[in-house]
């Protein structure tokens, strides 16, 4: 039966249906980096924390330095030394100063630091030759943040500077979106293990660890099923063996989706859940997705691609990787898109968006396309650093048009 046909933004769509919002989950601090806040998050301490000083230097009042000058400095005994991490500084009595380090606690009676620069750095006795306004170099509780302040709101992407901003007040652990459990599978008789000798016929299977890392690029877990039978009944079999007792949210498979004979995939999922289509693009074109009933009380996402290694790659580009990233809530779902002129003139078919591989001149704002269309040249596909879009309605490209580049790092 002739598939049926959606656009790039209906099957879009529709796989985007099937993954709901990952739950949240609380990861130790040293765990969450790339992961997503799933609740805000609230400072239990202000920082600073307590008044400190700024610079290297000393700690004194205002108002026994407002004559000092450099050409004619104050002379005042340095009544105590304040090392950052010290507790229990004395106060500061009128006519001394404490010789004081950058990130110490102020002491009671200062209002101001001079840094040591602009005295003689005595440990007795110092000259300073500067007069101070109140407040000079001296860092206030709670300037940056208050106890209580949100600090990070849900949604945010979780970096070196969140993660520092996390453990600065006091975080443990924090409220994160799970990491959405996909499984890989690959299938095909055709298909062996490298390090195999190979037989006429056969190919080292590169589709399941591609999709694999493509997943956990987009940030989700992945989990890679290899050499699943090439027959409904086992590959069903070992489907549900795989999933009873230990779910995950989604299924992806490569191949097995086209209109000939031997499409197991296809004929395993027929009837159960999983629409088979034709999406108007190029590569990529025959797609399913749905939710499978295996049978058993078992039911899962699935989304089958077609197995030619650039038309997975393209397909997962286009329709997996932003609704992975949607489900755990990440802000950047799709990758950045950037304009850019063509460098060369290309003819497009009419009715099909167009994926084409690619490689930018930042420099010059230029793209041009890396091989040839074909589905099947992965050794293209590695060297090129973006996907070029051309519309359905677009059949010629003259060189310095303007085009929709897909930067595939960021």
């Amino acid at each position: 039966m002739p598939s049926a046909r959606r656009t790039v933004e209906e099957h879009q769509a529709a796989v985007a249906a099937l993954l709901p919002a990952m739950p949240a989950e609380d990861v130790p601090l040293a765990l969450a980096r790339g992961r997503v806040l799933a609740s805000d998050l609230v400072a239990g301490v202000s920082l600073p924390s307590f008044d400190n000083s700024a610079m290297d230097g000393y700690a004194v009042r205002a108002t026994d330095l407002v004559k000092a000058t450099e050409g004619n400095p104050v002379e005042l005994p340095v009544a105590a030394d304040i090392p950052a991490g010290r507790t229990d500084g004395p106060p500061l009595e009128p006519g001394t100063v404490h010789r004081i380090m950058t990130g110490a606690v102020l002491p009671a009676g200062a209002d101001a630091v001079v840094p040591v620069e602009q005295t003689n750095g005595g440990t007795e006795r110092v000259l300073v030759g500067a007069a101070p306004e109140p407040g000079t170099y001296v860092r206030y509780a709670g300037e940056d943040v208050r106890a209580g302040d949100v600090v990070l709101t849900a949604g945010t992407l979780l970096a070196a500077p969140q993660i520092g901003l996390a453990a600065a007040v006091g975080s443990v652990t924090v409220p994160v979106r799970r990491l959405p459990r996909v499984l890989v599978l690959a299938t095909g008789s055709e298909l062996v293990a490298a390090g195999t000798p190979l037989q006429p016929g056969q190919i080292y299977e590169s589709n399941g660890p591609m999709i694999a890392a493509a997943v956990e690029d987009a940030g989700g877990h992945a989990e890679l099923l290899r050499f699943v039978p090439d027959d409904v009944e086992r590959f069903l079999e070992r489907l549900r063996e795989r999933l009873v007792g230990d779910p995950v949210d989604l299924v992806i498979t490569s191949g097995g989706v086209s209109a000939g004979a031997y499409e197991v995939v296809k004929d395993a999922f027929t009837g159960q859940g999983v629409e088979f289509v034709t999406v108007a693009m190029q590569p990529g074109g025959p797609q399913g997705a749905g939710l499978a009933d295996l049978g058993g009380g078992v039911r899962v996402a699935v989304v089958t691609l077609p197995g030619n290694p650039v038309s997975t790659h393209v397909s997962f580009e286009v329709f997996v990787r932003p609704a992975l990233r949607v489900a755990m809530g990440h802000p950047y779902p799709v990758r950045p898109v950037v304009t850019a002129t063509l460098s060369e003139s290309w003819t497009s078919p009419a009715g099909r968006r167009q994926f084409r591989r690619g490689v930018l001149d930042a420099v010059h704002g230029t793209v041009r396309e890396v091989g040839r269309p074909a589905s099947h040249l992965l050794g293209s596909l590695a060297r090129s650093e973006c996907l070029i879009v051309v519309p359905e309605e677009v059949t010629e490209l003259a060189a310095g048009s303007p085009v929709q580049t897909w930067l595939l790092e960021g």
